[in-house]
């Protein structure tokens, strides 16, 4: 599958999790493109920890504003009524108990919804940013990630990386699947039908709870 097309199957299928009214962080890199499928019939605030609320999707090409952008440097859009503040205030927000989801990609998760998705051990890191505080602050932490890493499962039993947080992640979107953690370990919810129950649990080391009302993932 083209990755162009993975990313867009799991920004989608992300995006229509939100629900309107939601304060929604979207962490670097994949998750960024949730702003883009917004249902147009929601009205979402899209929180920036480096300093404003109220960010809209990419801007068109050639329309870039230099010094208007996102946490991870990507050029964004503002829609009516958009704040800017200081970080004092945006993490105060964040911690505060303010944003009901938080969007972020992992390294890696596991069955008991610990993440790893700040560093390798040896590899030079940025820092951890806000993905500690989001993903205990926020009301509901959403993994939105491409489902293996050169073949290799991201979703495993247990996380051998250093952990971001224990036990907070809800819900996980790859291009394979949407996985709820609960109680019990990962439910396969919804499943992408150019993929077999058995393709999915090949590409997770977590054994997979299939329920009897498993959905088909609109792709």
């Amino acid at each position: 599958m083209d990755k162009d097309r993975v990313k867009e199957i799991i920004a989608k299928r992300v995006a229509k999790e939100l629900k309107d009214g939601d304060v929604v962080n979207l962490g670097i890199g994949l998750p960024t493109m949730v702003a883009n499928y917004v249902p147009e019939e929601i009205e979402v605030i899209l929180q920036s920890e480096n300093g404003f609320v109220g960010m809209g999707p990419a801007p068109e090409k050639g329309k870039e504003i230099k010094n208007l952008v996102n946490a991870g440097g990507m050029p964004v859009t503002l829609k009516p009524g958009a704040a800017f503040f200081d970080s004092a205030t945006s993490f105060a927000i964040i911690r505060g108990g303010h944003v009901d989801v938080t969007v972020l990609g992992a390294l890696q998760v596991d069955e008991k919804g610990n993440l790893a998705n700040w560093m390798i051990p040896g590899k030079l890191v940025p820092g951890m940013g806000g993905a500690m505080d989001l993903v205990v602050g926020a009301k509901k932490v959403i993994v939105s990630m491409v489902h293996t890493a050169k073949g290799k499962p991201k979703i495993l039993k247990e996380c051998n990386l250093p952990l971001t947080a224990e036990g907070q992640v809800d819900l996980i979107v790859t291009e394979m699947g949407v996985i709820e953690v609960t109680d019990k370990g990962l439910a396969l919810k919804e499943i992408n039908p150019e993929f077999t129950i058995e393709d999915v649990q090949a590409a997770t080391e977590a054994k997979l709870i299939i329920p009897e009302n498993l959905k088909e993932m609109e792709v």
